[in-house]
């Protein structure tokens, strides 16, 4: 077998033999191809001896780069073309192959039987020697042929789809692929044959949000397993679990899953998620970068089993949990147009914490690349935003209701809503006979008892240790509790491993003896500890007796236990059938405030868990209320858990993700950036980079030019602390400027005096300074005021307004113009100084309501300015002047780089349809970097700017110095 080589050196030629598939007489030849790393690109070539080929129908060329479809009677059956990069190979046997780059699958579809083979390859030369297992037909071993960029998806000449299409799959089937760490599945081994049994998890989520997504709607699920399957056993598996349960298992090795479950997911991002920094004194406070790699890797494998049955044009992929947090960029990175969604169950921390994670930006990154996010609270998603503000520069806003941050042209969506309960599940369990027959041996253990209950998984976040002493200082607080009232906790084994876990249990097991050594006596415990797994069906048997819930968790994603009580208090009418029991349905709830749920349950008697004596006088207050009361409340919440079901929570996401992705085939779509930088810049499909050969050929030919500049970012860095103009820029300038045919202004916002003194040198340069408000055409004549008011009384109104929020703001200052006050707090708190930005301008436009100015929000900076002073109508009237001189501008090119230039390129667009400018006139309206933008045109920075500027310089025809008309003239 030919080795894969580094560039530079010379493989020794290898011969490949076998046999070809399915029986296809195959033709000796020789021929050559390239071997692929396994990351996809060439990494030098080999000769291979007696290669195979086969009859083909279909051959695929690529010419210039471009694909072309071309029918031939014979062809190789393995052949290398280089398509930007990466190396394509082809091999179509009777119907169709299809191959992918990097990991090689082939997909063998036979349109009779309409049945599929597939078979992986991680070697191109197995693949091409023959050398692979045999292919035995399999039914529905995938649901359908994947479209991937590149690849042969028709066997007809039809146009193939590709994902990089400017148009949507004409295969309109609604498909979500649901992915998560661990399937919704339950696995045993048979008894008789040593076999895997599979079944559903009722209780699972993901099983249970299908109620809310339409009926047709096919329902895939990406994910491991909770068992260790042999390598021999997981083909089978994977057949069984496709088939049977529309299941893609991924079978995680063991040494990735240690480090990525047990070791980023819950060392690392557990704790920090849960408001805990999670280096402890044994790691020596290091960040174990193995972990991360782990987790990548780990990703990467989800990533893989989805690519194998995505329809990218089609289908929805919704992905769950902190475990995948990164799996948003690898399948856009592959699909740009994929229509995902993320929702995160578990909190999300402060900025101040989150901001300790070595890999903090890669994560916020990889996330962006999804077109929904999720939260269950406000504050959850208020945390997310604030850490994309902090670190990453962006800000989010609200519209129509919807909360969304822009990123690259792309809107992605925040999402605010707790999951809820399957109502029906709950119902049924509360039909079986064993419960009702649980229900009466409790109800007859706990006769004349007030009982109260907690159900907690074994962990360091549930309070499990507080409530206990909460309990025990109502009993000692309130001596008519003790003998009467009792609490139950239930807990859960614990979902991780580690010596805090077994250090809670032992803190556990302690209080409650020694709380009952203390305040029990012969038949009565006033602490029952079940240290067990209680299932669903035992779990309502406990709720239908329980007075009151308590949940004391320090911190947690949603907690889903209230509901679940209130449900089943709602429908307790069977164990009161069964005990002669009549009565208002009632319950009663305690509830940490930091905890999802809280903020939906706003009967429940709310505390801090940390303050034993507030949450003991609460459970003492819910157990002694009135029935009346407890009816009350019980009905509220009920209203509310019955109508923000599971099925309620996944519709409206599903209904958010379709709004989100609708314009996805509206727009132009490219990948750019490495690793986790990577992002889609979506834009407008007219929006494109503009063309230095397109600019200069126009500019050649035009006979009255235009040429509008703003200043800072643009002609000027805006991280630049020199702020005057280099030579390289006032020589461009002036040579522009020079050339007759031009009229050349620099519009910002800066005040005249600094502009003229910048701009000194350049003489017959036209300034528009504070936006427009001083005009002057050139350096010979006077500047001209072109506000509606000259009055600026308003000042002694704002200023004094400005300078409270600048002395509450650290990092802000005041700027004042001779038209115009400026705040800026670009130096300021991000989070602390967009909020003060926000409510400054609340504050100026209801003081100044009555004033003839305007209040604009910018870049980092509040402005007050007189009303009718914008860049666009700088535009109007340079365009104005030039059409009354004669000079109707037939080239018009305007720069710019943020908000106030938006005018300009506004009044453009709309000039060409006024007298000012000609129909026929070439605008070229351009922003300074990819952005959402009204102009047509984008340059990356202020480098491409001045360069496409002296290119325009160099094809400028400047006007003879004086001195050479002197000499021409004594000639």
């Amino acid at each position: 077998m030919t080795q894969l080589v580094r560039p530079g050196f010379k493989p020794r030629p290898s011969r490949i033999s076998g046999r070809a598939p399915f029986g296809v007489k195959p033709y000796n030849s020789k021929c050559k191809m390239s071997c692929v790393s396994k990351f996809g690109w060439p990494i030098g070539p080999a000769n291979v001896s007696n290669a195979q080929l086969w009859p083909i129908g279909v051959e695929v060329k690529v010419n210039n780069g471009e694909r072309e479809w071309k029918r031939e009677g014979l062809g190789f059956g393995v052949w290398g073309l280089m398509d930007f990069g990466f190396i394509l190979l082809v091999v179509t046997v009777r119907d169709l192959v299809v191959l992918q780059t990097y990991r090689i699958r082939v997909f063998i579809w036979r349109t009779k039987k309409r049945n599929m083979i597939s078979r992986s390859y991680t070697n191109l030369l197995d693949l091409a020697s023959g050398n692979f297992p045999a292919m035995e037909v399999k039914k529905k071993r995938f649901p359908r042929v994947m479209t991937v960029p590149g690849n042969v998806a028709e066997l007809d000449d039809d146009q193939a789809y590709s994902v990089t299409s400017e148009n949507p799959s004409s295969i309109s089937s609604d498909r979500m692929i649901i992915v998560a760490n661990q399937l919704p599945l339950r696995a045993k081994r048979r008894e008789d044959d040593n076999s895997w049994s599979f079944s559903w998890n009722e209780d699972s989520l993901l099983l249970q949000l299908k109620d809310g997504l339409p009926e047709d709607m096919e329902i895939l699920y990406v994910g491991s397993l909770k068992v260790d399957i042999q390598p021999e056993e997981q083909d089978e598996v994977s057949q069984i679990l496709l088939e049977k349960f529309r299941c893609i298992p991924a079978f995680l090795p063991p040494h990735i899953l240690e480090n990525f479950y047990d070791g980023f997911c819950k060392r690392h991002l557990w704790p920090l998620f849960h408001y805990m920094l999670p280096y402890s004194a044994d790691q020596k406070g290091r960040f174990d970068r193995s972990m991360w790699e782990a987790y990548v890797s780990a990703n990467k494998l989800f990533f893989q089993k989805v690519v194998e049955v995505i329809n990218p044009d089609d289908d929805y992929i919704w992905i769950h949990d902190y475990h995948l947090m990164v799996l948003p960029t690898f399948l856009r990175r592959r699909f740009n147009r994929v229509k995902m969604g993320f929702f995160l169950h578990s909190p999300f921390p402060s900025s101040e914490i989150y901001r300790t994670l070595p890999v903090r930006e890669e994560i916020l990154k990889a996330l962006l690349n999804s077109d929904i996010i999720g939260f269950h609270t406000f504050d959850y998603a208020r945390h997310f935003l604030s850490c994309c503000s902090r670190m990453l520069g962006l800000e989010y806003q609200s519209k129509r209701g919807y909360l969304g941050l822009e990123y690259y042209g792309r809107t992605i969506g925040i999402k605010i809503m707790p999951v809820g309960i399957h109502m029906s599940r709950i119902e049924s369990v509360m039909k079986l006979a064993d419960e009702d027959a649980k229900t009466r041996e409790l109800t007859q253990q706990f006769a004349g008892k007030t009982v109260l209950l907690g159900v907690d998984d074994l962990d360091i976040f549930k309070g499990i240790n507080l409530k206990l002493l909460a309990m025990e200082q109502v009993l000692k607080q309130h001596p008519k509790w003790q003998g009467k009232a009792v609490l139950i906790q239930i807990v859960n084994p614990a979902r991780g491993k580690g010596r805090d876990l077994q250090e809670i249990e032992d803190e556990i097991k302690e209080s409650c003896r020694r709380i009952n050594k203390e305040y029990g006596h012969p038949g009565y415990e006033p602490i029952v500890l079940l240290d067990r797994h209680v299932p669903i069906t035992e779990r309502v048997a406990y709720y239908s007796i329980a007075e009151c819930v308590a949940v004391t968790a320090v911190r947690d994603g949603m907690n889903l236990t209230p509901y679940e009580y209130v449900v089943c208090r709602q429908g307790i009418s069977t164990s009161q059938k069964c005990l002669n029991f009549s009565g208002p349905k009632k319950s009663m709830l305690v509830i940490s405030e930091f905890i999802g749920c809280s903020p939906s349950l706003s009967g429940a008697f709310r505390v801090n868990p940390w303050n034993v004596e507030k949450t003991a006088e609460a459970l003492n207050e819910a157990i002694s209320m009135a029935d009346s009361e407890k009816q009350l409340r019980h009905e509220k919440h009920y209203r509310y858990v019955a109508t923000h079901d599971v099925a309620y929570w996944s519709r409206s996401f599903l209904q958010d993700m379709e709004r989100t992705c609708s314009d996805h085939f509206r727009r132009r779509c490219w990948g750019i950036g490495f690793s986790f930088g990577f992002r889609v810049v979506a834009l407008d499909p007219n929006f494109r980079k503009l063309s230095v050969d397109a600019i200069v050929s126009s500019y050649s030919r035009a006979e009255s030019r235009a040429i509008l500049l703003d200043y800072d970012g643009t002609v000027m860095p805006q991280n630049s602390i020199n702020k005057s103009p280099s030579a390289q820029v006032i020589s461009i300038l002036n040579t522009l400027c020079a050339d007759a045919k031009n009229v050349v202004f620099i519009v910002s916002g800066r005040g005249r005096d600094s502009l003229s003194k910048w701009f000194r040198p350049c003489k017959k340069l036209g300034i528009a300074a504070e936006h427009g408000y001083f005009l002057r055409q050139s350096q010979n004549e006077e500047w001209k005021i072109c506000g509606q008011s000259s009055d600026f009384g308003w000042m002694h109104i704002a200023e004094p307004v400005m300078k409270l929020y600048t002395e509450a703001t650290d990092g802000s200052s005041i700027e004042r113009k001779e038209s115009a006050l400026v705040w800026q707090y670009r130096d300021a708190d991000p989070g602390f100084g967009s909020s003060q930005a926000k409510e400054m301008l609340d504050h100026l436009e209801s003081v100044l309501a009555n004033e003839p100015v305007a209040v604009k929000s910018g870049q980092f900076i509040v402005e007050v300015k007189p009303q009718g002073v914008t860049k666009g109508l700088v535009a109007e009237k340079i365009f104005s002047s030039m059409a009354e001189d004669g000079k109707l501008a037939d080239f018009v090119l305007c720069i710019g780089d943020d908000r106030s230039d938006e005018d300009m390129f506004e009044i453009i667009g709309n000039a060409l349809s006024s007298n000012i400018l000609s129909p026929t006139t070439s605008v070229f309206a351009c922003t300074v970097g990819q952005k959402p933008s009204k102009a047509k045109y984008y340059l990356d920075d202020t480098a491409e700017v001045i360069s496409m500027l002296e290119y325009l310089a160099e094809a400028s025809s400047p006007l003879p110095s004086s001195d050479d008309e002197e000499g021409e003239n004594a000639s």
